[in-house]
């Protein structure tokens, strides 16, 4: 059975400084919403298969990359598995990564720290 997944909207694309380890050029960055009939598991699968055919190896952690995908929420749960943990552990200290929630999604609330998006980036 084929499962659909639908792009409801997208923010813009921003330049940013790398994370981690920093003699590496920027990243472009992205925050997409999404409509999926996947279970949190197989979107996990499905992104990493991309990244796959993108040219993606994971060489060094913070390293760089042709492409990182990540589930930043999947609606309002938490899930704490040892390959998927969401809301994402790192959302909070990538500011970048709420200033473009705020952009696509100002009243969405993470379900662990009951607080909107915009709430959480404040203003610029």
């Amino acid at each position: 059975m084929l499962r659909t997944t639908e792009i409801l909207s997208r923010s813009k694309i921003i330049e940013t400084k790398p994370v981690g380890k920093i003699d590496q050029p920027n990243f472009l960055n992205a925050v997409i919403k999404i409509s999926t009939e996947l279970k949190a598991k197989e979107l996990l699968y499905e992104l990493l298969a991309i990244e796959q055919k993108m040219g993606r190896e994971r060489i060094e952690k913070w390293g760089p990359r042709s492409i990182d995908l990540d589930i930043l929420f999947y609606g309002n749960k938490v899930i704490r598995e040892n390959d998927l943990k969401v809301p994402h552990p790192e959302l909070l200290n990538r500011r970048f990564n709420l200033r473009l929630m705020k952009e696509i999604a100002p009243d969405f609330i993470h379900p662990e720290l009951n607080k909107s998006m915009e709430a959480l980036y404040g203003t610029d």
